[in-house]
């Protein structure tokens, strides 16, 4: 397990990209909005950064089924696994619905070749944007 406190966020968000990348499911612990802690077993699909600067880790929660997001910034700690996903995500020709109105994201587009390092570079140039 990994504690976020002991790393940047820029290391946090390298293996979460490397994850990702690898298709393997994260056990997440996540301080919520009302500050109460939670544990999930996810599978990412997406990072995206907000409007409002923050770093977003798209996911489906193995327990529910559901996608899921998490803030960067709130994640206490981590795990990541060596399994495979499990969850079906839903199809991408399905229109996505939004739960939040206002929250807008960048898109950063990258080489699929490219390296993480190089990809998270890229992320952090799109936030100081």
């Amino acid at each position: 397990m990994r504690r976020t406190a002991n790393e940047t966020s820029t290391q946090t968000l390298t293996r979460l990209i490397k994850a990702l990348d690898a298709k393997h499911p994260v056990t997440i612990t996540y301080v919520k909005a009302d500050g109460t802690t939670t544990v999930r077993t996810v599978e990412a699909y997406d990072i995206v950064v907000t409007a409002a600067g923050d770093i977003v880790l798209k996911a489906m929660d193995r327990e529910t089924g559901e996608a899921r997001s998490f803030r960067l910034d709130r994640l206490v700690s981590y795990t990541i696994h060596r399994t495979a996903y499990a969850v079906a995500r839903p199809a991408a020709d399905e229109p996505k619905q939004r739960t939040t109105t206002g929250l807008a994201s960048v898109t950063v587009l990258y080489p699929v070749d490219l390296p993480t390092l190089a990809r998270v570079q890229l992320l952090a140039d799109a936030l100081a944007a």
